[in-house]
């Protein structure tokens, strides 16, 4: 069964509810952040990306920083720009990209379930990246920031949303400026609640879409909590984090792309002639970019000539949930052997481009720092749900999920 639980959310006033909606804290550095909120004294970002209001030369993960991210959040709540509901609700947030539309459920999840694994995970956390948003979350005793979480979807599920959706008015409907549209629901009609709240119990298992480490992070506030209060009952709210979940027909993988620095010390006659042993290489005469078609094709930019590459079936090991995912055959057989990059995690030598960037991207890339460019084909939400069963993680850098949740719209306390 999945625990997901209504909470007394922490919202804008609706007024000011696109002033202070932005995009989360991972997606940008210091002086980025500062450049959004430039003039805007209700952006989010005071909160989630404090060190924009001290000095420049503040060390952003210095205990300064939570301690303002803490009183911006105090002060934002005193000041009416964030209000608190008096009683738990659910919250309906959907989200509408180039003509496709998403729409989840905000509420918590039990921090017991990630770690008996009712929870999926498709990817490792690195404790060093962790310690951040540990932090963030302690001094503002609050996951500040959502986690995207996806499930199986269920009819009976799907209606009651779909309803509430048609029958209500939204409290928030805003076009953010990268043209995505930002709609939010509140449901507050107990019977409907307690009635989603029974539907996900026979949900066998929630999946982190985006955000491994934000969840690692809340589970770890969650378990300090405890320890700082050893007489818990369970149902106080530090036991729960913060999610908004999507049905999985609705959610869109992008592609994941890469960029090498250089060719390994091959000539390109070199490299073209190693590639060929696990790849069919076609060069590609079409006035755009090549993007892969399929599965186990790949574009590769390199020299201003753009290349179809398809993996050879004796490549392919269909068998293996992991190995037979497009990431995974590039690695193994091109990456790592002929490029040298033994660790994409770590090499300085590789970077990766979300597919939202575009193919001219990649292109621009090689043009600036960058030799060559590869484009694949994105997995899809059944391949990482099948690993994610298993018990398996994907490959670093494997998925890309658009549009991204806005933070500010909902903040949950932890007591």
């Amino acid at each position: 069964m999945a625990v997901v639980r209504p909470f007394k959310g922490v919202r804008p006033n609706p007024a000011l509810a696109d002033k202070v909606a932005a995009l989360p804290y991972d997606v940008m550095n210091t002086e980025e952040a500062r450049e959004m909120a430039k003039g805007n004294p209700y952006s989010f970002l005071h909160v989630s990306r404090s060190e924009i209001d001290l000095d420049e030369n503040t060390n952003p993960y210095d205990e300064v920083v939570y301690i303002k991210a803490a009183e911006n959040l105090k002060n934002m709540m005193a000041e009416g720009v964030l209000i608190q509901d008096e009683i738990p609700k659910y919250y309906i947030y959907r989200q509408i990209m180039d003509g496709r539309s998403q729409t989840g459920l905000v509420a918590c999840s039990s921090i017991d379930e990630y770690l008996d694994d009712t929870i999926k995970k498709h990817e490792f956390t690195r404790p060093e990246k962790e310690v951040d948003r540990i932090n963030h979350f302690d001094y503002c005793n609050a996951n500040t920031e959502p986690v995207f979480f996806a499930y199986r979807a269920k009819e009976e599920i799907n209606e009651i949303i779909n309803k509430w959706v048609n029958d209500h008015k939204p409290v928030y409907d805003f076009t953010s400026d990268d043209g995505i549209s930002h709609i939010l629901w509140v449901m507050d009609d107990v019977e409907k609640i307690a009635e989603l709240e029974n539907l996900f119990k026979k949900v066998d298992y929630l999946y982190i879409a985006d955000g491994h480490h934000r969840t690692a992070s809340a589970v770890k506030i969650g378990l300090k909590r405890r320890e700082e209060n050893p007489n818990y009952k369970g149902d106080e709210e530090f036991n729960f984090l913060m999610t908004v979940i999507f049905p999985d027909e609705e959610l869109m993988i992008m592609d994941y792309n890469r960029v090498v620095k250089d060719l390994n010390g091959n000539t390109l006659e070199e490299f073209l002639k190693k590639v060929e042993k696990a790849f069919t290489i076609e060069e590609w005469k079409g006035n755009e970019a090549y993007s892969p078609e399929g599965r186990h094709t790949f574009g590769m930019f390199v020299e201003d000539q753009w290349y179809k590459l398809t993996a050879k079936p004796e490549i392919i090991n269909e068998e293996d949930f992991v190995e037979r995912l497009d990431v995974s055959i590039l690695q193994k057989n091109l990456l790592n052997p002929i490029l040298g990059i033994e660790n994409p995690r770590t090499d300085k030598r590789i970077d990766f481009v979300g597919g939202i960037r575009g193919l001219k991207e990649l292109e621009r890339r090689t043009k600036k720092d960058m030799k060559i460019a590869f484009s694949l084909y994105p997995p899809s939400m059944a391949e990482l749900f099948a690993i994610a069963d298993i018990g398996e993680v994907m490959p670093p850098k494997s998925t890309w999920f658009e549009p991204k949740l806005r933070s500010g719209l909902f903040i949950h306390l932890l007591g």
